[in-house]
């Protein structure tokens, strides 16, 4: 580890488990294997990123859950304490590994998801059908005392715009198949081969936004794909269609659909990522009614966390005894 920060050698190392917004990450792995040689803190709050340097500074070791909180190379050099990053998944779009690197910060990261591999195509699934059929809004109705307020819309038979058809965007293909939906695709880079391999028809892009009953995002983002869906795209879209997005938050533009939400351009909108998370509490977003709003919650189950969290532990554990694990080679 000699081109690593070296290990605090008079006191435990103290460790940061950032993010833990639900307050579950001791309980899901045996973070006891640690104690003997560090101090671990959870932190259950979103460090602002104008405080990150005063609050993290203490700290030799940061474990970040996926893409949380930015660490670009201000905030790396603004560390000097920093020995050791522990992130969560193979990639990290917003942590700078090369300025990592040349610091002398190891990342050790973990293979995956584990059985939590489809979760976010599971929620798309269900904000789909929550809006097709208004489920929270029957729901909190039946509760209000009324019985049948509104007639949902069923899938059989109708079209699933894909604007992606990776590893999730196929298994959403798979899912639409056994409820009798065609499927057709795009992305900038997608073929008419690729596509009908995946169990879906390619169509451009005007003609899937023109198409499409539902459309589902599932790209990843990167200079290219930002914005990606604009108000041009939201405009050909239907009256009664339905985008869904649980990919991330800037693969739409923002103004456009709050647009399109607001004079009924289009039904609704069913979200699970935003720009800025944790989403502010007076973002007018929130309050939209043709709106089915959730908090990032695609990958959070606990299949996820668990493999996230142990093989975590197992890289401290590795890096403690100078022998960091699952190292990220930067490019």
């Amino acid at each position: 580890m000699n081109e690593y920060r070296p290990l605090p050698k008079d006191r435990k190392a103290r460790i940061a488990v950032l993010d833990d917004y639900m307050g579950v990450a001791h309980r899901l792995a045996d973070w006891s294997h640690l104690e003997d040689r560090a101090e671990i803190t959870f932190l259950t709050h979103a460090v602002p990123s104008g405080r990150l340097l005063q609050e993290l500074a203490p700290y030799d070791a940061l474990c970040l859950l996926r893409e949380r909180t930015d660490f670009p190379a201000a905030v790396l050099r603004g560390l000097p304490n920093l020995k050791v990053i522990a992130a969560t998944g193979r990639q990290n779009r917003t942590l700078d590994s090369v300025t990592a690197a040349e610091l002398g910060i190891p990342i050790m990261t973990t293979d995956g998801s584990g059985n939590g591999a489809f979760a976010t195509v599971e929620l798309a699934w269900g904000l789909i059908i929550g809006l097709m059929r208004h489920i929270p809004a029957e729901s909190a109705a039946l509760r209000a005392g009324a019985w049948q307020s509104r007639l949902g819309q069923a899938l059989y038979g109708r079209t699933l715009g894909l604007v992606g058809l990776g590893r999730l965007g196929a298994r959403m293909a798979l899912v639409a198949q056994a409820f009798g939906m065609k499927v057709i695709a795009w992305s900038p880079n997608l073929t008419p081969e690729r596509a009908e391999a995946a169990g879906a028809e390619y169509a451009d892009k005007a003609t899937l936004f023109g198409n499409a009953d539902i459309v589902s995002l599932h790209l990843v983002l990167g200079p290219s794909t930002e914005g990606i869906v604009g108000a041009a795209d939201l405009a050909r879209m239907k009256a009664n269609a339905i985008l869904i997005n649980t990919a991330r938050g800037p693969l739409v533009d923002q103004v456009a659909l709050q647009a399109a939400l607001v004079d009924g351009q289009i039904a609704g909108a069913g979200i699970d990522v935003f720009d800025h998370e944790p989403l502010s509490a007076n973002a007018p977003i929130r309050q939209f009614p043709n709106m089915l709003a959730t908090p990032h919650l695609g990958y959070a189950v606990q299949e996820t966390f668990e493999s996230f969290y142990r093989q975590t532990v197992e890289n401290l554990d590795g890096w403690l005894d100078g022998n960091p694990q699952r190292l990220l080679q930067p490019k």
